[in-house]
């Protein structure tokens, strides 16, 4: 087991509080708490370690990127009911559907984890857990370690989330007329809700017992923790942190984002790794030719259909943008001599990514995307605009802050079938890349509300910044004392 050593602060040993970090077998989950143990530890506020599994802890290894955090592995089980062998994380599984079985399936690791949570010293001063571990949670409290509550949303989502469970509109709006329709959100008159802003999950009056039971356990966790993290800062959703302080009894929620921005650069490495991937290659070199890039990604946890795939790649060809594509699964057929074609102007990925690195490059100017929170929330912090293209969980929420709230994003048309042509895929390039006749358009607007945002969320995670005081109060807050006698 790890044990994590007092830190060296200021010229002087300084027993730091121990804080633990747990997040839910996802990249998507993993990678902002990486983020988080980078700021705990540069900055000094605590000694951290990093809970994961074999089958994840490469992949943690590399994020981390030798940042003095310990990390501890805890033994995934061979055979796991309702989790395929060798599937250690949720990008493993075949479908969104999948989670609430995935969810209870790797409860098997809460034995391992009280034993190292009761063994570790210096004594765990406070566990960050993701919402979906409930049952660390539960251990935790069982050991009297005050937990704080990660999950991987925007405050908007979370209160939206709140608002749609009370009051159910997507009854009403089916009621009233089905697409066309609107609700007016009490407390935010401002936001209207559609349908198509409305989760599937909440949509269905009669959901199945797995889904209902699994929120139950998210809505608990929250409400028995010490307070939500919240990967976003008060210049962005101000509003909504507020509202959910004001009437969220118990639950403090902490905003201490966009984590993105805590990165520090990779460290220098030597020999063979010295060699930039080839997208990166690729990307200097359109800089150099001073082309501009839209970035296109729809996510990890969810493959879109191949006849979907080919509808992206006609669109990209037809709209005449340089791209670089980022495709799942890896053995998508996008048709016959596409990449050919477009060899010289676009580029198709089918490996692991730095979405962030990306999304920082001087070139990239747009992102087509799913609006994960995660991605949502870096293209922000990066200054880039997003066409808005939800597919699955909070991301329509998240859709709806990007677009008609905050104005950094401009939204992706579907058809009834749920399937975007390529007509509109070209669309939305031309539109974001500001070509053809668009460049006072709705593309400009969001270029240039995105820039504006992005610098102010430089300015909430820098020194004396919103997020930067939040972190330090959270700890102050909800840490048990370091005791150096342990």
């Amino acid at each position: 087991m790890a044990v994590a050593a007092p830190c060296s602060l200021a010229g002087h040993d300084v027993q730091l509080p121990h804080v633990a970090v747990f997040p839910f077998m996802a990249r998507g989950h993993t990678v902002p708490l990486t983020h988080l143990a980078h700021l705990l530890r540069r900055r000094g506020l605590a000694t951290v370690t990093f809970f994961t599994t074999p089958g994840n802890a490469s992949f943690v290894r590399r994020e981390l990127d030798d940042d003095g955090v310990a990390i501890v592995e805890l033994p995934f089980p061979d055979h796991v009911p309702g989790v395929p062998p060798g599937a250690e994380c949720f990008e493993a599984l075949d479908s969104l559907s999948s989670l609430p079985a995935f969810v209870d399936a790797v409860s098997v690791l809460q034995p391992r984890l009280e034993a190292c949570l009761a063994a570790m010293r210096p004594r765990v001063c406070l566990l960050v857990a993701d919402v979906f571990l409930y049952w660390a949670h539960s251990s935790a409290a069982a050991l009297r370690v005050p937990t704080v509550a990660f999950f991987g949303a925007n405050m908007f989502a979370q209160v939206m989330r709140e608002v749609i469970l009370r009051d159910n509109p997507a009854a009403m709006l089916m009621a009233d007329g089905g697409a066309a329709a609107k609700f007016a959100v009490p407390e935010f008159p401002h936001v209207q809700l559609t349908l198509a802003d409305i989760p599937v999950h909440f949509k269905d009056q009669t959901p199945p017992v797995a889904i209902v039971e699994m929120n139950a356990k998210l809505r608990k966790t929250i409400a028995g923790s010490r307070g939500l993290i919240v990967n976003t800062f008060d210049a962005m959703e101000g509003h909504y942190i507020d509202h959910w302080n004001r009437h969220h009894i118990g639950t403090k929620a902490w905003p201490i984002g966009p984590l993105c921005l805590a990165r520090p650069p990779r460290s220098p490495r030597h020999g063979a790794g010295d060699t930039k991937p080839s997208w990166m290659q690729w990307l200097d070199e359109k800089a150099a030719a001073g082309r501009a890039v839209m970035y296109v990604a729809l996510g990890t946890m969810m493959a879109a259909p191949h006849a979907q795939l080919r509808e992206i790649a006609g669109g990209l060809e037809s709209a005449g943008v340089d791209f670089l594509w980022a495709v799942r699964p890896r053995d998508a057929d996008l048709g016959a001599g596409f990449e050919e074609r477009v060899e010289g102007r676009g580029k198709v990925v089918r490996e692991w990514v730095d979405q962030w690195r990306i999304l920082q490059h001087d070139c990239v100017k747009s992102f087509i995307s799913h609006c994960g929170w995660n991605s949502a929330v870096e293209s922000i912090s990066a200054g880039v605009p997003l066409a808005a293209w939800p597919m699955g969980a909070e991301q329509p929420l998240n859709a709806k802050l990007v677009v008609d709230v905050l104005r950094v994003g401009v939204r992706v048309a579907t058809t009834e079938h749920g399937l975007v042509r390529m007509d509109e895929i070209a669309r939305v390039a031309r539109e974001l890349m500001m070509m053809a006749g668009e460049e006072k358009g709705a593309g400009a607007e969001a270029a240039s509300n995105v820039a504006a945002l992005a610098a102010k969320a430089r300015k909430a995670v820098a020194e004396g910044g919103s997020s930067w005081k939040t972190l330090e109060e959270m700890v102050a807050a909800v840490c048990l004392p370091a005791d150096p006698s342990k």
